[in-house]
């Protein structure tokens, strides 16, 4: 199953409480900080304060400093991409270790893998989806993509 973690989650939270307070037409423009973000959606201030820190040490906010200091957006929303988001958390984003972990062992069924061209095409896809939608996006407050799901064939469940 593809699903985000919770630091992912997070992340992607509190990305779009500061874009909304920066860039939104509702407020005005200013610092938040971790314990603000962290009431507003329900999440441990200390797991959201890691990853507010691997989001600057990505370069995606920066921290500002002294009494009233918090966190800003380092970018424009709009310019600030899901797959960056997701990739600054997680590393690379891919359903199969054997496109991005070189470090790793090779894969035992690597000679005779049949699959790998496909699921390469849906990890393709699904990078480009993700380098397609913007912070900014997710401020609009409708469902960015809708997915029709259907059940596969003989899957009970």
């Amino acid at each position: 199953m593809l699903k985000l973690s919770k630091k992912a989650d997070y992340a992607l939270l509190a990305l779009q409480y500061m874009a909304s307070v920066q860039y939104g037409e509702l407020s005005k423009a200013r610092v938040v900080n971790t314990k603000e973000i962290a009431e507003e959606h329900h999440i441990p201030v200390e797991l959201l304060a890691k990853v507010l820190q691997t989001l600057a040490k990505h370069d995606i906010i920066e921290s500002q400093n002294g009494p009233k200091g918090g966190y800003v957006l380092a970018r424009a929303p709009k310019s600030i991409t899901i797959a960056q988001v997701l990739e600054s958390i997680e590393g690379p984003l891919g359903i199969t270790d054997c496109y991005h972990d070189k470090e790793q062992a090779p894969c035992e069924q690597l000679d005779r893998c049949n699959i790998r061209t496909p699921l390469y095409r849906v990890q393709e896809s699904i990078h480009q989806l993700l380098n397609s939608m913007s912070i900014e996006d997710m401020m609009i407050g409708q469902p960015l993509i809708i997915v029709e799901s259907h059940k596969a064939e003989g899957v009970q469940s």
